[in-house]
């Protein structure tokens, strides 16, 4: 017997509410389809489905596109069953059905894709691995990305009306949303607040939101910039002033929570045993970011596979007398842009290198003719064999 006769495939299409799983034998024939709710009380429905199409001697083999989030309590129930649970990419779910003599999306199709997917690729494909720890880091990690972008857009706002108010704001305020500027924004959100404050009462409120480093020098200093601008004041300017406030208050209580969500990562972060804070430039945040986009190292058997997981290590076209290295423009992008991120960090350093070594490096792989882009990714490529042998022998990073 052919090992692919002894399963049938299960591919089940996921979504919050409901999964569609669609059943085929080894020849892709369809068995059977069955739509249940996404909670624990309705997978066993899917079960009993299952078995009307299993004869006797034959395990059904599962095919699920989403591991993480929607399809998560359905992928431990099934393995928590022991049965065999794949993670199928959607892109190749997507090839699949663009194979089609004619491109239609429904759950049932979908399911049929993810089963033939499933059938074709089933020694390809990798088993689901529900490590509770690296999920935790990674739902953390996605939280505070979430609450960062959330910040840049309401700083956005803010500054849209700050420029109005206050039109030589930056001559005062070099960060517009420090903690004192936010302090100063929220109580005076327009010159109109500011009335009737004399410079020693604003300087008494600037020495106390910034720690005593202004005082009624400034406070002389942002009234004469705000006479000289003239009267930016319009209509509605209660309404302004409110929005203001509000964006401000929202900013601040967004801060808080990137806070907390940081605080949580220092707390789990010393379980996974990695010492990827000890290379300078790796923060704590860059180091929850590597272990919840790299996840388990263990699945990757060499560093060349983690280069290529990332996106960083060439592709090659061939084609007759053609042979050629292309950039990989696929895969995980945000761990290409960590490293990215941590190249130009090592190279970098205005007073004092951060890395001489990788300094003297990327100098001696312009010297070669190399661009800035490609010098990068040559040091990017280093640093995925360091972050690999770091995270597979937990050890620190010790300088050359």
């Amino acid at each position: 017997m052919h090992p692919k006769m002894k399963h049938i495939y299960v591919g089940i299409d996921i979504h919050r509410e409901t999964h569609t799983a669609v059943i085929i034998n080894c020849f892709g024939d369809k068995l059977g389809e069955i739509t249940f709710l996404n909670k624990p009380s309705d997978f066993s429905k899917l079960l009993k489905e299952v078995k009307k199409h299993t004869p006797e001697g034959i395990t059904p083999a599962f095919g699920l596109e989403n591991v993480v989030d929607s399809g998560r309590a359905l992928a431990v129930f099934l393995t928590g069953k022991n049965h065999i649970v794949k993670y199928v990419n959607a892109n190749l779910t997507y090839s699949e059905r663009k194979n089609q003599p004619m491109l239609h999306k429904t759950d049932s199709h979908d399911g049929l894709c993810v089963a033939r997917v499933l059938l074709n690729r089933l020694g390809e494909l990798p088993d689901v691995d529900l490590n509770d720890s690296f999920w935790a880091m990674s739902q953390l990690t996605k939280r505070r990305a979430a609450l960062v972008k959330a910040n840049v857009g309401l700083k956005n706002q803010l500054q849209s009306h700050i420029i109005h108010h206050y039109p030589s704001y930056k001559k005062y305020f070099h960060l517009f949303d420090c903690k004192t500027a936010l302090a100063f924004w929220e109580k005076y959100p327009s010159p109109k607040a500011l009335k009737n404050v004399t410079p020693e009462d604003l300087g008494a409120f600037l020495f106390k939101h910034s720690h005593r480093y202004y005082s009624i020098d400034k406070a002389k200093e942002i009234l004469a910039f705000i006479d000289k601008d003239g009267d930016t004041q319009n209509s509605h300017q209660e309404n302004r002033d409110f929005i203001v406030k509000s964006i401000v208050k929202q900013i601040k209580y967004t801060k808080e929570l990137i806070q907390e969500i940081e605080k949580e990562i220092t707390v789990i972060l010393p379980s996974f045993g990695y010492q990827l804070e000890s290379m300078k430039g790796i923060n704590t945040v860059m180091a929850a970011e590597f272990i919840s986009e790299i996840g388990d190292i263990q699945r990757f058997s060499s560093p060349d596979k983690l280069a290529k997981y990332s996106g960083i290590a060439p592709v090659s076209y061939s084609s007759g007398q053609t042979d050629r290295l292309l950039s990989n423009r696929l895969g995980d992008r945000r761990l290409h842009q960590l490293f990215f991120l941590l190249a130009v960090t090592v190279t970098s350093g205005r007073q004092k290198l951060n890395n001489e070594i990788f300094y003297n490096y990327y100098k001696k792989k312009l010297s070669e003719g190399k661009t800035t882009k490609q010098a990068l990714k040559s040091v990017m490529r280093r640093l995925v064999n360091i972050i690999y042998h770091m995270m597979k022998d937990k050890t620190a990073y010790r300088q050359p």
